[in-house]
């Protein structure tokens, strides 16, 4: 790609069923940069193989994957836009509770408590995925592309369609065409829903990521997806050019050895 070509925005999801809900919607709204869809088929913040300290290189992997199958170079990218599900993670360990049954899924959630048939595996996992969130929350760049990682509460599910239930993936294929329809042609709408106060957390980026690690917050419906698109309207500073040209300078300079690495410090934007 040329640099008068639109720039690449890389969108990383879980499944074929969150692509469906928002993969159209992303093409539309940022339809002066080319969206491609990055679909995990899986959860990859709780892969078996995935830990605090391979979860930045696991991530760069796909990215390298995407560049090398489309021939992308590093400078055809203009951001990696990352969406998870928080699954609860954050909550106590007491609010995890036996579930009897092996019907269903493993892990049942409510807005209180989660059931899980194996309480000290998911317990372990829940630990595990909520450092690695944590890692994520303030890795700046990947690959020296800008990254930033964004949350549905407790579930892509519970936010889009307010349900908490064991939802099969083929409903989950059938609500989200259906939220597709409905706002891929009405933006405006779409932006309404998404922006609703009664779930979309207020704050900046690290407000909403202080807020959703707090008590219960990971398992009722909360999300800061609705700051995605802040970013078009209000541009986030962090996205700047002139901050994007710094952030890509500094990684060159450590790439080549000329810099000196630091602990990162997270910084409140205000």
């Amino acid at each position: 790609m040329s640099h008068t070509e639109k720039k690449v925005i890389v969108f990383i999801v879980e499944g074929p069923s969150d692509e469906a809900a928002l993969g159209t919607i992303m093409k539309r709204y940022f339809s002066n940069d080319y969206v491609h869809s990055l679909v995990v088929h899986g959860d990859i913040t709780s892969g078996y193989h995935v830990e605090v300290n391979n979860i930045v290189k696991k991530i760069n992997d796909l990215i390298l994957d995407v560049k090398d199958k489309y021939r992308f170079r590093n400078n055809d990218f203009l951001r990696i836009i990352h969406l998870t599900d928080t699954d609860g993670v954050f909550i106590p360990d007491d609010r995890v509770k036996h579930k009897q049954s092996r019907s269903g899924s493993n892990i049942l959630y409510f807005e209180d408590h989660m059931n899980a048939f194996n309480v000290e595996k998911t317990i372990e996992r829940n630990h595990k995925k909520a450092q690695i969130l944590s890692k994520l929350k303030q890795t700046k760049c990947i690959g020296k592309i800008p990254y930033r990682i964004y949350y549905n509460s407790c579930n892509l599910e519970h936010v889009l369609y307010n349900t908490l239930r064991d939802v099969s993936d083929e409903k989950k294929e059938e609500m989200s065409d259906d939220f597709a329809e409905k706002y891929e042609d009405n933006m405006d709408d779409f932006l309404s829903f998404i922006s609703d106060p009664s779930f979309a957390v207020p704050g900046s980026y690290s407000e909403t990521w202080k807020y959703i690690e707090k008590n219960l917050n990971s398992l009722n419906r909360h999300t800061n997806i609705n700051q995605i698109f802040d970013i078009a309207q209000s541009p986030d500073p962090f996205f700047s050019d002139s901050n994007m040209d710094y952030v890509k300078k500094s990684v060159q300079e450590l790439h080549d050895g000329k810099g000196t690495s630091h602990e990162l410090i997270e910084v409140d934007d205000e």
